[in-house]
C-alpha cells in the first residue's frame, strides 16, 4: 500500500501546523518545509503535539536550487506552498520581502514542478486580500482583484501565476482564496490575537487598555482547522480549480472587540481606544465572500462563525 507524500512549505505557521494534523490523520507521511529547520522551534507543531511526527526539512521557496533539491528528493504526491510574509500591516514596510517570498517562491515552485515533469498536486494560499476593497459586492472566483497592499499584489501575483502554469503546463494547480481564519496559534501581531490577548489580561486585572487602528473595518472571520480541511479537499479534486473559501458572514471589528469582551463579562466601550496613527496606509472597510462554489463541489462549509470563533480564543487564553 502507498502512503501519499505531502510536502508543506511554511510548515510552522497557523495554517501548516494544523494542516500537518489533518494530512496525519488521513495517513499521509508529512514533510515539513522551512527555511531553516535546524534552529526553527517548530512552536505550533509541538503545541499540537505532533513534532515528532512530522519530518522537518530546511527548504527556501525564494531560491529555486533549494526548492528544486527538495522535491527531487522527497517527490511528494502533494505540495502545499503556505509560505510567505503572512502580514498585510508589515507588507507596507518591507515589500519587497513580500513580493519575492509570495510572488516569485510561487513561481519557483511550479518552475520545479514543470521541470521535473512528476505527477504532483500543488495548493497555493491565496487571500481575500486579492479582492481589495469590494464594498457591498459578494465577492467570488470570478470578481475581478483591486488589491490595496502589497501583501495583497503578491497573493494576486501568485494566483495568476498558478493559473498560468495550470492552463500553459496543463499542472494540477489551484489556489485558495481565504478569507480570515483564526485559532490560538495566531502570533500577537494579528490584531485578532492581539484583542483576544490583551482583553484576557484585562480581565486578570494585567492590562488597563486595548488600543487599536481602525475598528470600523467588516471581515469574515471563520476557524482555521476548518479551513485546512478545505484546502485537502481541492487537491482531491478530479480536475483543478480555484475556490473561495469562507464562512459568508462578514462582521465589524468592533462586534469582534465587544464579542470579546462579553466572553469575560466586561464592557468593551470602557477599554479600547482608537489611535489614527495605528491606522494602515490603505484598508479595506469591507469584503462580503461567496463561498458557494465551496460548498457545491468541495461539500465544504464553515461550522463556526465569528461570535463561535471569538469564544473558543477566549476560552483557550483564559484557560491557560
Amino acid at each position: 500500500m502507498n502512503v501519499k507524500k505531502a510536502l508543506i512549505c511554511g510548515v510552522s505557521g497557523q495554517d501548516g501546523s494544523y494542516l500537518s494534523s489533518l494530512l496525519l490523520e488521513k495517513g499521509y507521511k508529512v514533510f515539513g518545509g522551512s527555511r531553516d529547520a535546524q534552529v526553527n522551534s517548530f512552536r505550533n507543531l509541538q503545541e499540537l503535539n505532533i513534532i515528532d511526527q512530522v519530518v522537518l526539512v530546511s527548504i527556501n521557496p525564494g531560491d529555486f536550487r533549494s526548492v528544486l533539491q527538495v522535491i527531487t528528493q522527497i517527490e511528494p504526491d502533494e505540495i502545499y506552498n503556505l509560505s510567505g510574509q503572512s502580514s498585510v500591516g508589515l507588507s507596507f514596510e518591507q515589500p519587497v520581502e513580500t513580493i519575492e517570498s509570495i510572488g516569485v517562491a510561487t513561481l519557483n515552485i511550479l518552475e520545479a514542478i514543470r521541470f521535473l515533469k512528476l505527477n504532483i498536486k500543488f495548493y497555493n494560499a491565496c487571500s481575500s486580500e486579492c479582492f481589495g476593497d469590494a464594498r457591498d459586492i459578494h465577492v467570488d472566483e470570478e470578481t475581478a482583484f483591486k488589491p490595496k497592499s502589497p501583501y495583497g499584489v503578491a497573493k494576486a501575483m501568485s494566483f495568476w501565476t498558478v493559473a498560468n502554469y495550470r492552463e500553459a503546463y496543463n499542472l494540477f494547480a489551484c489556489s485558495g482564496l481565504l478569507f480570515n481564519h483564526e485559532s490560538p496559534l495566531r502570533p500577537e501581531r494579528f490584531v485578532t490575537s492581539k484583542i483576544i490577548s490583551t482583553v484576557c489580561r484585562i480581565a486578570k486585572g494585567e492590562e488597563k487598555k486595548l488600543v487599536l487602528g481602525n475598528i470600523d473595518i467588516s471581515r469574515d472571520w471563520g476557524w482555521a482547522p476548518e479551513y485546512v480541511d478545505a484546502m485537502w479537499r481541492m487537491l482531491q479534486q478530479s480536475s483543478p480549480d480555484d475556490f473561495v473559501i469562507a464562512t459568508g458572514k462578514i462582521s465589524s471589528l468592533r462586534d469582534f472587540i465587544k464579542t470579546a469582551f462579553e466572553c469575560v463579562g466586561l464592557d468593551w466601550s470602557k477599554y479600547v481606544e482608537s489611535h489614527v496613527d495605528l491606522f494602515r496606509p490603505t484598508d479595506l472597510s469591507t469584503g462580503l465572500p461567496n463561498p458557494a462554489k465551496a460548498k457545491k463541489y468541495l461539500n465544504w462549509e464553515a461550522k463556526y462563525y465569528m461570535e463561535d470563533v471569538v469564544r473558543k480564543l477566549i476560552q483557550y487564553k483564559m484557560g491557560k
